[in-house]
């Protein structure tokens, strides 16, 4: 089935969001883009006019100091302009370099109605009439000054040279020299003495628009990635926060239907415990006192009588089990001393001597709890280890530090628990052993769970199995904190 980013997937709710955040992105990039181009441009155009508006000024003012420090003096002194005498030639270049000192002004030229040169910065160009063009033409005719921007390199090398060599951008005007009219009569232009080509260096500024053109990209750039950020980090951070909600709410899912059945199991339990456990006493109590009665006891009337009784024995604790796991109480919080629980506990269990049991508890240890839960909590998991340690082998039972909080924990030298099926180990009916009835560690999740307390269960750096009981109560201060291998 094809992709369709626009079906919105249960399991990923923000699928559809993700899409458009990258749409928006692109949306938003090449909106930003498009802006920084206006802007640059808009720039460059402002910085271009500037540069006219001051090239008109300058022509203007080097119109009207050539007309009256050159041209009125010249014509009073000799009657007439003859820029072929050197002294006439030497007066306006003084009067043009006074004029355009230090305006980064590249080269000045005057031509005749003619087209000729009649006067350069750069004596060598006096006499060539070449050098005209249409520009030159269109002042003499019509009169009409002409401003060209000129790029000695290409000028997308020029847009995107931050740092241009001096003469790689002029600005050239053409501008008619003319006298000055009359104060009376300044609507009227005066006659036209020649055309003034003036050119300049504006290297610089275009400099200065390309770098502004470069910050405006990199600033609409780097917006754009801290805004997709911040929205592909606010849709994660949203998508996290509704997974982990999807899973709490599965896991009280989870917790009402096992309260359901709990309850049904309860009411089922309740009914037919008394049912169950009136005739299997008496069934328990009269095998054992037939078996006292025998004489023989490897008749197969004793054999029978024993194997009646030991089956009865197991249907009585399973039915205890099933009443304590169906039917759980609220806990009394009394102040409750785990290392006489412990104490009692390994002493009751220890009879058997088949495994070595030690209580390494210190005296007192105290937790705020039910004694009869606990008690009962501590009793199954001690029942398990020493079910599953061979013969011989040590099962200890010693104080925990974990997270901040007291705890009790049992370590086995059996096979361990099967990592990958942790979870399981705590449903109700599930057990890896013959004769178990898959309630013990069901129960003593329960009771921890009654008591605001937590069952970790692990293994052991040499492989055998280790459960921790954790309490709410703050460790003390000489408790070691948990150690091993935990999952």
């Amino acid at each position: 089935m094809r992709y369709n980013p626009f079906r919105v997937d249960p399991a990923h709710p923000f699928q559809l969001v993700r899409f458009l955040s990258v749409s928006s992105l692109v949306l938003v990039l090449g909106a930003g883009l498009a802006l920084a181009a206006v802007l640059t441009n808009t720039v460059r155009a402002a910085f271009l006019d500037k540069n006219r508006a001051f090239a008109q000024l300058l022509a203007e003012n080097l119109n009207h100091q050539i007309y009256r420090r050159f041209t009125l003096p010249v014509v009073l002194a000799f009657g007439r302009v003859e820029l072929k005498r050197k002294e006439q030639y030497e007066r306006l270049d003084q009067v043009v370099e006074s004029t355009v000192h230090s305006f980064h002004v590249l080269e000045i030229r005057i031509y005749n109605e003619a087209g000729e040169v009649v006067y350069a910065t750069q004596p060598h160009l006096v006499g060539r009439t070449d050098l005209s063009d249409g520009a030159v033409r269109a002042a003499v005719d019509e009169g009409r000054t002409t401003m060209e921007e000129v790029h000695v390199r290409s000028r997308w090398v020029t847009f995107l040279d931050p740092t241009p060599e001096p003469e790689s951008v002029i600005l050239r005007t053409v501008y008619p020299l003319r006298a000055e009219a009359d104060l009376r009569f300044r609507e009227n232009p005066g006659p036209l003495l020649g055309v003034l080509e003036i050119t300049q260096d504006i290297s610089h500024d275009s400099g200065t628009v390309v770098r502004l053109q470069l910050s405006i990209l990199v600033a609409t750039l780097v917006s754009s990635a801290v805004l997709y950020s911040l929205m592909v980090f606010l849709i994660r951070k949203a998508d996290r926060v509704l997974v982990e909600r999807a899973r709490e709410r599965e896991r009280l899912e989870r917790e009402l239907a096992q309260n359901e059945k709990l309850a049904s199991m309860g009411r089922m339990v309740a009914s037919i415990a008394h049912e169950i456990r009136n005739p299997l006493g008496i069934i328990r109590s009269s095998a054992e006192l037939l078996r006292k009665k025998e004489t023989d006891p490897s008749s197969a009337s004793a054999r029978m009588l024993e194997a009646i009784f030991e089956e009865s024995k197991r249907l009585s604790q399973i039915v205890n089990d099933f009443l304590d796991y169906a039917r759980p109480r609220q806990p009394a919080m009394d102040e409750v001393d785990l290392h006489a629980l412990a104490h009692q506990a390994v002493t009751f269990l220890g009879q058997e001597g088949r495994v070595r049991l030690e209580n390494r508890l210190p005296a007192p240890y105290l937790v705020h709890g039910d004694k009869e839960l606990i008690y009962r909590a501590l009793y199954n998991v001690l029942a398990n280890a020493v079910a599953v340690s061979p013969a011989g082998m040590l099962v200890t039972v010693e104080p925990v530090c974990r997270e901040g909080c007291r705890g009790v924990r049992v370590c086995d030298c059996g096979p361990g628990f099967d990592l990958q099926m942790l979870p399981r180990y705590i449903e109700p009916f599930f057990t890896t052993r013959d004769q178990g009835t898959g309630l013990g560690l069901a129960i003593v999740h329960s009771v921890m769970q009654a008591h605001g307390g937590e069952l970790v269960l692990g293994n052991t750096e040499a492989g055998g199995g280790q459960v921790d009981l954790i309490f709410c109560e703050p460790c003390l201060e000489d408790t070691p904190a948990s150690h091993g291998f935990l999952p």
